[in-house]
């Protein structure tokens, strides 16, 4: 009761402060009322005319909304009954972001990896070569990392070319990079960072990652130097934002 009237006072959601298409922000917004249980799995949501009305949108397009999670097999359409929630997102966080070197090397045991495109380069991304002076080249290569069947991590990788060679290379079409890194230059590592930012999938990121377009991702570049200042390895990851989580001890 307390729930239905607080919706009802609050201004209405003002869906075109973005460019993204209406009812996959509809799509978004309904998909969080179902994980943070305003919609519980079992329940019956409002029907199609209540909620063009709540957000003053076409029925046509609260219709694509919840077609989208039907899709997903989040609700179901029941002739004479109404639409139920039938399951929630998967919301299992199998993969926790580590802060600590030797947390990150054991990150990714277990995953399945999967060799999406690899080349030699002589350059790297600007946002690394301010940590520092690039090598003469370095092995490039783009990675999709599964847990269970279910892809949660795209990674790119540079690796100083040597270091590459080193690895041996079979390896890592089918290893984490980081264990293998510690491993054949761990000594020569005199400093490395750790970035996150929040972003949202693209139409690529999207479809390799099996997510919503424009749901959240969380980005995470790495870069590791040795005393000299020479960036020896610098990673980009994409993580689905649902699975993956971060946690900071504060005292």
């Amino acid at each position: 009761m307390a729930k239905s009237a607080l919706r009802a006072t609050a201004p209405p959601t003002d869906l075109s402060l973005s460019p993204v298409a209406r009812y996959i922000q509809l799509a978004t917004l309904f998909r969080n009322r179902i994980v943070s249980g305003e919609w519980p799995v079992g329940g019956r949501i409002p029907n199609v005319d209540e909620l063009a009305a709540e957000f003053a949108v076409a029925r046509g397009t609260m219709r694509e909304a919840l077609g989208l999670l039907e899709q997903e097999g989040l609700l179901e359409r029941m002739r004479a009954k109404g639409t139920f929630v039938r399951n929630a997102p998967a919301d299992g966080h199998p993969h926790k972001l580590a802060i600590d070197w030797q947390s990150l090397i054991s990150a990714h045991e277990g995953a399945k990896i999967e060799v999406l495109e690899q080349r030699v380069v002589t350059d790297l991304p600007s946002s690394d070569r301010i940590k520092g002076k690039p090598a003469p080249k370095y092995q490039m290569m783009r990675r999709l990392h599964l847990r269970q069947g279910r892809p949660y991590l795209i990674a790119r990788f540079y690796l100083e070319y040597e270091l590459f060679k080193q690895g041996p290379p079979l390896q890592f079409r089918r290893l984490p990079t980081l264990p293998i890194l510690h491993r054949i230059a761990g000594a020569r590592i005199a400093k490395a960072w750790q970035t996150l930012t929040i972003g949202m999938a693209d139409v690529e990121i999207a479809s390799l990652l099996k997510m919503p377009l424009n749901a959240p991702v969380a980005k995470v570049d790495r870069v590791a130097v040795d005393a000299g200042g020479v960036i020896l390895y610098a990673g980009h990851g994409v993580y689905r934002g649902d699975s993956l989580s971060l946690e900071i001890e504060l005292r």
